[in-house]
């Protein structure tokens, strides 16, 4: 895209998020402020994805196509990663480790994969073990079919519950008339696997003729944050349209709606559907409009953080901001932006040290540090 045409396309974006308004919204408060920050990780493009290892150090996927191992302020590329399908919003996404990584040394990443007759890509979910340097044993779990040369709404986050079911997304790739109510088609949807990649015999679709058999959830737009609430139960946030945005804890074979029914429009300000609420279609427990572009999202467990433990923080892509979103069970009493104009929020990891850490696109990982 030309720099010139990229300012136009930046006027139309936040002009419309200029015109629409959310009647009673929840007010977003200004950054308290109550903390420092620091880079740790530098020097990064577009950071998606990182996880830590036993040691303490970081794998870190870039879109690009890069995995890198970070450690003791030193970054090593690791190879024999698979060849991504880097168009837009595809390439390398995601990487978790396997609950038991000390035991199994499993690390499962999704990306956009060209594999299949069709041009294009589509996502791919595969696990592997890291030795020298090198993904090893790589094998693929899972493919989303079929492929399609449009570069938006691959998902993908990844995420483990506690009883060791492993849980990730695929956007509608584009295809939003078709895809996310067609549960025999992928995209639009929250899969669950085994940690081999064989599908869970209570899956709620295995029964169903033609059914995708991994598919946990549907009616999805393009779930770009995921993560395990205290609870454990996962939750998604889900890019929106022009408008939107949502969050949803994930209920087995629900159907979330899209785009049947939407809090969103169209990007030229013409109307999706003329319906928010259907029988039958889960509700989202919040919704933002204007959209922030939702990347990346964690719940806060750890005691460094008091005053915000037990809420979820969500980055903003449009408005380069962390949202503290306040939590009463599974109410949103409250909002807080957090390191306001840091630039693009990636997104949003509480590490093991307990520690949050911020992946910020063209910066790279940031540290939050309280007063």
């Amino acid at each position: 895209m030309k720099f010139s045409s990229f300012l136009i396309f930046l006027t139309i974006v936040f002009s419309a998020c200029a015109q629409q308004q959310k009647e009673n919204d929840i007010t977003l408060e200004d950054d308290p402020k109550n903390y420092t920050t620091e880079v740790v990780v530098p020097d990064l493009q577009i950071p998606w994805g990182m996880a830590w290892l036993p040691d303490g150090s970081m794998l870190i996927t870039e879109k690009s196509g890069e995995l890198i191992h970070f450690k003791n302020g030193n970054k090593t590329s690791i190879g024999n990663v698979p060849e991504v399908y880097n168009r837009n919003q595809g390439g390398l996404l995601d990487i978790e480790l396997h609950p038991k990584y000390k035991e199994n040394g499993w690390l499962y990443i999704t990306y956009s994969s060209k594999e299949g007759t069709e041009k294009g890509g589509n996502t791919a979910l595969i696990r592997a073990k890291l030795e020298n340097n090198q993904l090893t044993n790589i094998e693929k779990l899972y493919k989303g079919t079929p492929n399609t040369t449009k570069g938006h709404h691959f998902g993908s986050r990844i995420e483990f519950d506690n009883e060791g079911y492993l849980y990730f997304s695929i956007g509608d790739r584009g295809n939003r008339d078709v895809n996310p109510q067609d549960i025999t088609k992928d995209g639009g949807k929250i899969y669950r696997l085994n940690d081999d990649g064989s599908i869970p015999k209570d899956n709620p679709f295995v029964t169903k003729n033609g059914a995708k058999k991994a598919v946990f959830s549907y009616g999805h737009r393009n779930p770009q944050g995921m993560a395990i609430h205290p609870d454990g139960t996962i939750w998604v946030h889900e890019h929106g349209p022009k408008g939107g945005d949502e969050i949803n804890p994930i209920i087995k074979g629900t159907n979330y709606g899209w785009p049947v029914i939407t809090y969103g429009i169209n990007y030229s300000g013409t109307s999706i559907t003329d319906i928010t609420k259907k029988e039958g279609m889960k509700q989202p427990i919040y919704y933002w409009v204007p959209s922030i572009a939702p990347s990346g999202m964690d719940f806060i467990t750890s005691d460094i953080y008091p005053q915000w433990k037990n809420n979820l923080l969500v980055g903003s892509l449009i408005f380069q901001y962390l949202e503290l979103v306040e939590l009463t069970d599974t109410k949103v009493t409250g909002r807080k932006k957090l390191l306001d104009g840091m630039g693009r929020i990636r997104n949003v990891r509480q590490g093991p040290d307990g520690f949050i850490y911020v992946a910020v696109e063209n910066k790279g990982i940031v540290k939050i540090i309280p007063n």
